[in-house]
C-alpha cells in the first residue's frame, strides 16, 4: 500500500485506486483532524491508526498543535 502526503490530507493508494485517507485542514497553526475513512474490506487492519499517526508526525513536523473532530482520531489521539 502507497501512503501520499499532500498538504492537509494523506490518502492511501492499492491497486490504483484511492482506499483510504485522512484530512487535517489548517488554520492559524492548528490543524484539525476531521475526517479518517478506510474502504469497508481493509477495515481493522489498523490502516485508520496508521494514517492517523503519519498525519500527527506531519503536523507536528510543520511545528502545528493537533486536535481532532474525527471521533476515531479523538479516541486515538487520548491513547496515544
Amino acid at each position: 500500500m502507497e501512503y501520499i502526503t499532500e498538504k492537509n490530507r494523506i490518502y492511501a493508494i492499492e491497486g490504483g485506486k484511492e482506499v483510504a485517507e485522512v484530512t487535517f485542514p489548517e488554520r492559524n497553526g492548528i490543524y484539525v483532524i476531521n475526517h479518517t475513512y478506510v474502504d469497508d474490506r481493509l477495515r481493522g487492519q489498523g490502516i485508520a491508526s496508521e494514517l492517523v499517526r503519519r498525519a500527527v508526525e506531519e503536523i507536528e513536523q510543520r511545528g502545528g498543535r493537533v486536535e481532532a473532530t474525527c471521533s476515531y482520531a479523538q479516541l486515538w489521539l487520548a491513547r496515544n
